[in-house]
């Protein structure tokens, strides 16, 4: 069953207990809404539901703010925390780079394909000039915002001023080599994905293939994450990983880094897209990918 067009997605998380999946289906159903598609997690250390919820606009049309209107009491017996996405809301992003291509390439590549549904890169920021050509070839405005390596913040605010300028609702951080400081990641208007080597807390800091080269290690991996004030603590969304052997020299560690990263990321940007994910704590739920 493919999605339908005109939908709605409600992402609920609340303590457990009976009732929930009822109520919230009921209301649903008395609207006369159809339920395209459901999935539901309990945590059974903590007790929480977290529920996913797709339900076709066009079988009861009703006006938005009217929808969330009336959901509201649902939400308040059972002390909900929820949020609404509908698709008519196009959404837009910008991708953060510094050097190094893999990920913008594959990021361009499948947005300009169709592959990130209602989606689109509105713009390229970078701390460096390399990549304006990557950009150029799929149209994309590109800025280059250097650092002046004695006010770094000002650099970070017109990161945060382009960031508001093209009214993203998402920040990829696709190796951009800059920690983000704690005021900017108050100041930023969006939440943001990273991507990085899975080696950590291993191997930090410049060079981590070759140190890793030198250890013998026999996995390769990425992981994709919000970034929060803790440096690459954040809720992770997605990670994946390669065995590889003593015959993988540096550059080829290296190669089979890059193609991890650039699948492990793009699944990031969509089940964030998609509205698949639900953060509680600093942990991410990530429900799979259904419509």
């Amino acid at each position: 069953m493919s999605s339908p067009k005109n939908h709605a997605v409600f992402l609920i998380t609340c303590p457990d207990r009976k009732g929930i999946v009822a109520s919230v289906s009921t209301f649903f159903f008395e609207r006369g809404f159809n339920i395209v598609h459901c999935q539901q997690y309990t945590d059974p250390v903590e007790s929480r539901f977290f529920m996913r919820i797709l339900i076709d606009l066009d079988s009861a049309p009703c006006a938005r703010a009217q929808l969330i209107e009336d959901f509201r009491p649902v939400a308040a017996a059972f002390t909900i925390e929820w949020s609404a996405h509908f698709s008519a809301d196009a959404q837009r992003f910008a991708v953060l780079v510094t050097r190094e291509a893999h990920c913008l390439y594959d990021i361009l590549f499948r947005a300009h394909t169709g592959d990130l549904p209602n989606a689109s890169v509105a713009l390229v920021i970078s701390n460096h000039p390399h990549l304006e050509s990557v950009a150029a070839q799929f149209r994309i405005p590109y800025f280059c915002c250097s650092v002046d390596p004695h006010d770094k913040r000002m650099q970070e605010r017109e990161v945060v001023r382009l960031l508001r300028q093209h009214h993203v609702q998402l920040a990829v951080l696709a190796r951009y080599m800059q920690v983000l400081s704690p005021e900017m990641l108050r100041e930023a208007p969006v939440p943001i994905i990273n991507i990085h080597h899975a080696f950590l807390p291993a191997f930090q800091g410049a060079g981590p293939y070759r140190r890793a080269w030198e250890r013998g290690v026999k996995m390769i991996g990425a992981t994709a994450h919000y970034v929060t004030p803790e440096l690459d603590e954040g809720p992770i969304i997605e990670q994946d990983v390669e065995r590889v052997t003593h015959e993988d020299g540096i550059e080829a560690l290296q190669r089979t880094g890059r193609d991890i990263e650039s699948v492990v990321l793009a699944r990031a940007i969509k089940a964030h897209l998609e509205h698949r994910i639900i953060v509680h704590a600093n942990r991410a739920i990530v429900f799979s990918r259904g419509l």
